[in-house]
């Protein structure tokens, strides 16, 4: 989903954004997230972003805090997305896309009257985020590309082979990180990567390993 504005300068971007945590969620810089929003506390999140800057900072919960805690501890790195489309369901609910657009880091959580939290951010150390395809050419495209066909095929899954070829490395490495079915922590180390080589070489790693754990655990099976 295309925005209609495009950030130049970290002091383009707000310095306290409101935070939606969601466990094992990922989004990148200019990667697109479509959200179901039905909790009030976000509900009213939503309307205040539509009314104010329209910037909304994914988090995730601590990986050690339990998942059905009302208030967990958060990581201290997530990513501001804008909300790019908006549409209500009818029932009470918002279906909303959040488009990536820098990553950040907490400096401090504020007390608030508002029923969803917020947080003072800084986007000092990800000012690159801003630039599009930013390190791209250092991608390993074949390793990244052999290891989705191997995870393809050890799972019986399709993909649009041709859309992968036509898609530039920023675009594949964030998509196929986002779409990753790993757990918190892996997300989180994808999320944290220094930059984009960094981060498809986690993805490959993590995959890897994955598609060892399940070639090991088949092993077994039939022993």
């Amino acid at each position: 989903m295309a925005s209609n504005v495009v950030y130049h300068k970290i002091e383009e971007l707000p310095g306290v954004v409101p935070l939606f945590p969601l466990r094992a969620a990922l989004l990148l810089p200019r990667g697109e997230m479509p959200l179901n929003v039905f909790e009030p506390r976000y509900l009213s999140m939503i309307e205040d972003a539509i009314r104010g800057h329209r910037i909304i900072g994914l988090i995730q919960p601590d990986p050690e805090t339990a998942e059905d805690d009302e208030r967990p501890e958060l990581v201290k790195i997530g990513c501001a997305g804008r909300l790019t489309a908006f549409g209500e369901t009818g029932d009470g609910r918002y279906l909303i896309t959040l488009t990536g657009v820098a990553r950040f880091r907490i400096v401090e959580e504020l007390s608030v009257v508002t029923p969803y939290r917020q947080a003072r951010v800084a986007f000092d150390d990800y000012v690159a985020d801003l630039a599009p395809g930013e390190g791209q050419d250092d991608v390993d495209r074949e390793a990244l590309l052999k290891t989705l066909k191997d995870y393809l095929e050890a799972n019986s899954l399709e993909a649009d082979w041709d859309g992968i070829r036509r898609a530039p490395n920023e675009a594949l490495v964030n998509a196929l990180a986002m779409m990753s079915p790993f757990g918190p922590r892996e997300k989180q180390a994808l999320l944290e990567a220094a930059d984009l080589k960094a981060r498809a070489e986690i993805l490959v790693a993590v995959t890897e390993m994955d598609l060892a754990r399940a070639k090991g655990d088949a092993s077994s099976s039939l022993q």
